[in-house]
């Protein structure tokens, strides 16, 4: 039952990053010129040749972000991806008793499933469900109602190479017959969908198969499963989504153009679940805070808020210095957001300039006396992990660079997301903001979430023998802004 949800093939992270990567076109497209130019398939990242090295940091983009590139990053935030219609519309879809075609990824499995609320389900819901559909109907369930109803999962074991966690499958015992005809599987769904109801009202084995929804919905696992829970919860109904995968007449699964194809001839939305994890990203809050603490450095006292992110259970830090909330500078607050590098900030590497940077920005927010860093784990070697970032040094030490090295493993030359990010400055009470960065991609990633940054200010540390190719790599491949790299 490979349709009805599961993890993608890289795993339960690297598909969720993958959603959260489409919460701004704009840096999507970005990267994907990055990689073409590393390719040797691109000449220039930008419309226009673009220059080998900058001259300064003040280059290339004004210190100042326009109002008109943050309306372009809001706007482009809920354009859903093209082809496919917004997440709002299925809502509200969801919300009057329609189906919505709800399809993955193409790098998953490429199907798509029809998709309605329990609540709202009806016998003429049920038949055209079975004509157009496997057939196979289940209904995605929050564990706590499995729970109530005693539904145990169908298995001991569950092999299933999506994780589909079924449990045993349901009749209605009050009013039905066999179970099977669409009367009888739409009163199943519709008492399964009911906060009242029992454990004896249902006879096991049936012909409706609950579906144990992952607590976290597709933040945790981008499957049918959860996206049909969410959608009915967003819809403000029952936590329970009937779902199935839509079918040729052959038997075989419908595939993207097909499923655009149906809709539109049946009169319905066509979403993805990327889409519904960019909404919920925004909508919702990716954090939790777990503890603050006094936390006393060599360049200032700072307040450390530790946070566990709700997509992958990573920890995170946040070094908060002075009262952020009550910040009177009408630029902002001075924040520093730092992806995780073992290596640089706690081995001091000198093949990066990423300690180096951390140092800096901890001493300049001390300096200014009021302002944020946040220190973002999990994000090694720009997101690829340690082990493949010590193998791509073994490629650099060769002759390749720092892009070229991560393309040759067949890896992302940039997987970071700072959404979660984004969040915990949110939470802290950062809305405006001054950025310190030389990297582009991280006005998309943080003003995709509703901040407001105002000026980048420059983080230049010292260039020495061992980083000056990378940093020259990252200003000419990646779009960074340096001075000092002639």
């Amino acid at each position: 039952m490979a349709a009805l949800g599961g993890t993608a093939s890289l795993g339960r992270r690297a598909a969720l990053r993958a959603g959260c990567a489409r919460t701004c076109a704009g840096r999507r497209a970005g990267r994907a010129r990055v990689e073409a130019g590393a390719r040797g398939l691109a000449g220039s990242r930008r419309e226009g040749a673009a220059p080998k090295c900058r001259a300064s940091l003040e280059e290339g983009v004004s210190s100042n972000v326009s109002d008109s590139f943050q309306e372009q990053e809001d706007n482009q935030l809920f354009r859903p991806t093209p082809g496919f219609d917004s997440i709002q519309d299925a809502i509200h879809d969801i919300a009057k008793g329609k189906f919505v075609v709800v399809l993955d990824d193409e790098d998953r499995e490429n199907e798509g499933d029809l998709i309605i609320a329990a609540e709202k389900m009806t016998d003429e819901d049920v038949a055209f469900m079975v004509n157009h559909t496997s057939g196979l109907i289940c209904v995605g369930m929050d564990g706590k109602d499995l729970d109530r109803l005693e539904l145990p999962p169908m298995v001991a074991k569950n092999q299933d190479a999506m994780g589909t966690a079924f449990t045993v499958s349901v009749d209605l015992k009050q009013g039905t017959s066999t179970g099977i005809s669409a009367a009888d599987r739409c009163a199943t769904i519709q008492a399964l969908a009911s906060p009242g109801s029992k454990p004896d009202d249902f006879r096991k084995p049936g012909h409706v198969f609950p579906l144990r929804y992952r607590e976290g919905g597709v933040l945790k696992r981008a499957g049918h499963t959860e996206a049909a829970v969410d959608l009915a919860r967003l819809a403000g109904c029952f936590p329970a989504g009937v779902l199935c995968e839509i079918v040729n007449e052959d038997g075989t699964m419908k595939r993207r153009d097909q499923l655009i194809a149906f809709a539109k001839e049946h009169g319905l939305l066509t979403i993805t679940i990327s889409d519904l994890i960019r909404y919920r990203s925004y909508y919702e809050s990716l954090v939790e805070r777990i503890a603050v603490a006094r936390m006393p450095t060599k360049v200032g006292v700072f307040q450390a808020y530790s946070y566990r992110s709700k997509i992958d259970d990573e920890e995170h830090i946040a070094m908060v210095y002075g009262d952020v909330q009550k910040n009177e500078d009408p630029e902002g607050v001075l924040v520093r957001v730092h992806s995780e590098c073992l290596t640089g900030d706690i081995m001091g590497s000198l093949r990066c300039d990423c300690g180096p940077q951390l140092e800096l920005a901890l001493k300049k927010v001390a300096e200014a006396g009021c302002g944020v860093v946040v220190y973002l784990r999990g994000q090694e070697g720009r997101g690829i992990g340690l082990g493949h970032k010590l193998r791509a040094y073994n490629l650099q030490d060769a002759g390749r660079d720092t892009v070229e090295a991560n393309v040759d493993l067949g890896l992302p030359v940039d997987s970071r997301e700072y959404g979660i990010g984004a969040h915990m400055l949110r939470d802290v009470g950062v809305s405006t903001l001054k950025l310190m960065t030389n990297n582009p991609a991280k006005y998309t990633g943080l003003s995709g979430y509703g901040l407001t940054i105002t000026k980048r200010v420059p983080l230049l540390t010292p260039i020495n023998k061992e980083n000056k190719k990378y940093i020259m790599t990252k200003v000419n491949k990646m779009g960074h802004w340096f001075s000092g790299t002639e």
